[in-house]
């Protein structure tokens, strides 16, 4: 394993981390605890030192499992959880003022069976709360001992520069991968010169850059997938290009589909850290053995050349959803 500092801030991560939402939500079924908690200790052993949850993911389940698993391991670990989306009737709502965030934090730091936060995320924007409020709040929490590093997920250029104007963050949090470039159009300049980093969460498309998933796929209800527009059948047809190109490379390089998709993004800066998920030892070991993967400056032209011309079908987020993002 390879590891990274996100940014200016010291965090040091390992280069892969572990993205723990689909053990316990949004992919289908919750999987065995105890398989999921025995998986994350073999992510230690294999060199992860990152792992990611949030307040929202189950709810509070998903910090339950991560804190039961890693509590052996605390000292020796990144753990990354996120406040500023609460769940009311079933139904998701941003929260940011001050005494919901501090709620969240003692929640989290019980669940998580730990004494401070090393990464807290706003998981959302909310636009209710100034983000300047936001940042003084999480900067009392650091004063108290409880966050370490702070940083956003999803969050527009203008409020990153204003939230980092009041407390300099350590990383944002954004969707980024083969099947979703738009970050280097905005957000990669603005991280570089403030010298933020960059945790990009689906590195591996939700899934479909694996080519595990055709135009037959189907998503049970349960599966957040189910309700993305990328994912209908249509566009998984339309979208099989970027999976064929991604082979070719793997071909030419004696290596897997995921190890193509999560290497290219190490590629990009020397300050990005993806958290692929998995469910299963096989897929573990394989995302961790992208770490090792280089590219020459020619290969990754070529890659990106390629990549530029490649029209993708359907859009990331539900509309609703797709509100909540870039604020």
């Amino acid at each position: 394993m390879k590891y990274r500092k996100l940014g200016k801030s010291g965090l040091e991560v390992s280069a892969i981390g572990l993205g723990c939402m689909g053990m316990s939500h949004g992919y289908g079924a919750v999987s065995d605890t105890n398989e999921m908690i025995n998986l994350i200790r073999k992510a230690y052993e294999l060199g992860v030192t990152f792992f990611d949850t949030a307040e929202v993911y189950g709810p509070y389940i998903n910090e339950e499992l991560v804190g039961e698993a890693l509590k052996p391991l605390r000292d020796k670990v990144v753990i990354a959880t996120k406040f500023g989306i609460q769940m009311k009737d079933g139904k998701q709502l941003l929260d940011s003022h001050p005494e919901t965030i501090r709620r969240s934090v003692e929640g989290s730091l019980k669940r998580l069976r730990t004494d401070r936060i090393d990464l807290y995320y706003q998981h959302r924007v909310d636009e209710n709360v100034p983000i300047e409020e936001v940042a003084g709040t999480v900067q009392d929490l650091i004063r108290e001992g409880k966050v370490l590093h702070w940083g956003l997920s999803e969050a527009g250029i203008q409020t990153i520069r204003r939230a980092h104007a009041i407390l300099p963050l350590t990383a944002i949090q954004s969707e980024y991968s083969m099947f979703w470039r738009q970050p280097e159009g905005d957000l990669l300049p603005v991280l570089e010169e403030l010298g933020i980093g960059l945790v990009p969460f689906s590195p591996l498309g939700k899934g479909f850059l694996t080519g595990q998933i055709t135009k037959d796929t189907r998503f049970s209800k349960d599966d957040f997938r189910s309700i993305v527009p990328r994912f209908t059948s249509e566009n998984l047809e339309a979208n099989q290009v970027i999976v064929e190109f991604i082979r070719k490379i793997a071909s030419q390089k004696d290596i897997t589909l995921p190890q193509v998709a999560l290497s290219w993004l190490m590629a990009q800066k020397p300050w990005i850290a993806s958290i692929p998920g998995s469910r299963s030892l096989k897929h573990l070991k394989d995302n961790i053995g992208a770490a090792d993967v280089e590219y020459t400056s020619e290969e990754m032209a070529v890659i990106n050349k390629k990549l530029s011309e490649i029209v993708l079908a359907g859009e990331r987020y539900p509309e609703e959803l797709a509100k909540r993002v870039g604020r």
